[in-house]
C-alpha cells in the first residue's frame, strides 16, 4: 500500500488545485453577464460551457498561448448564451488569470509540504500568468513547466512526457519519486495514471461524493487514485502525521 512518505516530489496542477479558477472565471465573466439580460446563464451553466470550450480549444489549437485561448473561450460562451461580446471584453477575460484568487488553504499547506518534498508545477497556463498566481501562494517552487514551454495542453501525453523527462534532468527525480497532486480528473489524473504515476486527488468539488464538475470536463471513468483529500490543508495534515 502506498504511503505519503514514499515520494520525493509533488507535481502540482495549479488552477483548480491551488488557485480558485472557478471563482476567478465567474468573476471575470461578470462584464459579459451584465450585458446578458434575459439570456444570462447561471454560474453552473457558464462553468459547464467554459469546460466544453476550453477543452475544445486546448485540443484543436495546442500552440495557442493561454490568454488568446481564453479570449476565444469567452467569445464562444457569449455566442452560446446569445450575449453580445466585443474584442475588448474577450481580451480582458483572456488577461484575467493574474486576478484569480488562491484557495484560502493553499499558501499555508504549501509551506508545510515544502518541508517534506520538492514542489513542481505542471500547468496549462503561460509563465506570466503563473508568476502572478505564484505571488499568492507563498512558496518558491523547485521547477515550473507550462503549456507555453511544451507546446500542448494537458491531458496530452506530451505534457507528462516533458514532466518526467525534465524532472530527471533538472532535479534528478524518477517517475517513482513523483506524487502527482491535482483536482482535475480530466486534465491530470487520467493522464497521470496512463503514465503510471502515483497520484493524490485534491477533490475540492467533492466529485467522489457526487459533487459538481464545474469548469472541468467530465471523464467517463474515474481513474484510480492513491490518495484522496478534500483540501490541500487536509493533505498537509496527513503528510505531517505520516512523517512523525
Amino acid at each position: 500500500m502506498a504511503r505519503l512518505t514514499d515520494y520525493r516530489v509533488l507535481t502540482f496542477d495549479c488552477y483548480g488545485t491551488l488557485i480558485d479558477w472557478e471563482g476567478g472565471i465567474w468573476d471575470a465573466l461578470q462584464p459579459l453577464i451584465i450585458r446578458g439580460g434575459a439570456g444570462v446563464p447561471t454560474r453552473d451553466a457558464a462553468l459547464r460551457a467554459f469546460a466544453e470550450f476550453e477543452t475544445r480549444h486546448e485540443r484543436d489549437t495546442p500552440d495557442l498561448r493561454y490568454p488568446e485561448l481564453l479570449s476565444r473561450v469567452h467569445r464562444d460562451i457569449a455566442e452560446r448564451f446569445g450575449i453580445e461580446s466585443s474584442p475588448a471584453l474577450d481580451e480582458a477575460f483572456g488577461a484575467s488569470v493574474p486576478l484569480w484568487p488562491a484557495f484560502s488553504d493553499s499558501a499555508d499547506a504549501l509551506r508545510i509540504l515544502k518541508k517534506h518534498y520538492k514542489l513542481v508545477i505542471l500547468s496549462n497556463v503561460h509563465r506570466e500568468g503563473f508568476a502572478a498566481s505564484n505571488r499568492k501562494l507563498g512558496v518558491e517552487f523547485d521547477a515550473l513547466y507550462t503549456a507555453e514551454d511544451i507546446g500542448s495542453y494537458k491531458p496530452a501525453d506530451a505534457n507528462f512526457e516533458y514532466l518526467i523527462k525534465h524532472l530527471e534532468s533538472d532535479l534528478g527525480m524518477s517517475a517513482a519519486d513523483i506524487l502527482h497532486t491535482a483536482q482535475s480528473l480530466h486534465h491530470d489524473h487520467v493522464p497521470a495514471k496512463r503514465f503510471g504515476l502515483a497520484n493524490a486527488w485534491i477533490d475540492r468539488q467533492r466529485l467522489s461524493e457526487g459533487g459538481s464538475w464545474g469548469a472541468t470536463e467530465k471523464v467517463q471513468t474515474t481513474p484510480e487514485t492513491d490518495f484522496v483529500f478534500f483540501s490541500l490543508a487536509e493533505m498537509a495534515e496527513a503528510v505531517m502525521a505520516a512523517a512523525e
